[in-house]
């Protein structure tokens, strides 16, 4: 039991139930590119690129001016650039994003500010056209 020399290597879990592995703190600034399989608060000012495979929470102090590519991404701060959620972007009352999105979902509550252009992009293939009916003459 104790002479066991067996060594254990540990494997690092990806974040589950959405908590942040990586916090960017109110009093941090960051100019570069940020890329992650976990989840990303920032609560900072963050100027770059940000690309991650979890999601991505802007706390109400966060400032981002980045291209920002994440599975959902929460905005109560401010955010100017391009975003492109894979499945949803929220807007929260005290949330502003300034730039073009891309999303499968898109929630903007009451109060959020949202400038520029949104796509919404999704799986399901667009359906035919449809004929207009035709009136029967007889």
């Amino acid at each position: 039991m104790f002479g066991n020399n067996k060594k254990v290597q540990a494997v690092p879990q990806p974040a589950l139930n959405g908590k942040p592995e990586t916090i960017i703190g109110a009093n941090t600034t960051f100019v570069g590119s940020v890329k992650t399989d976990g989840n990303i608060r920032i609560d900072g000012t963050i100027e770059g690129d940000i690309e991650i495979l979890g999601n991505l929470i802007v706390g109400e102090t966060g400032r981002v001016i980045a291209t920002i590519k994440a599975q959902n991404v929460h905005v109560s701060g401010a955010v100017k650039g391009e975003i492109t959620a894979l499945e949803q972007l929220e807007i929260s009352p005290s949330g502003k994003v300034w730039g073009d999105i891309i999303t499968a979902a898109l929630h903007i509550e009451p109060g959020g500010l949202f400038r520029g252009q949104s796509a919404m992009q999704t799986n399901i293939d667009e359906p035919l056209l449809l004929e207009a009916p035709r009136t029967r003459s007889e």
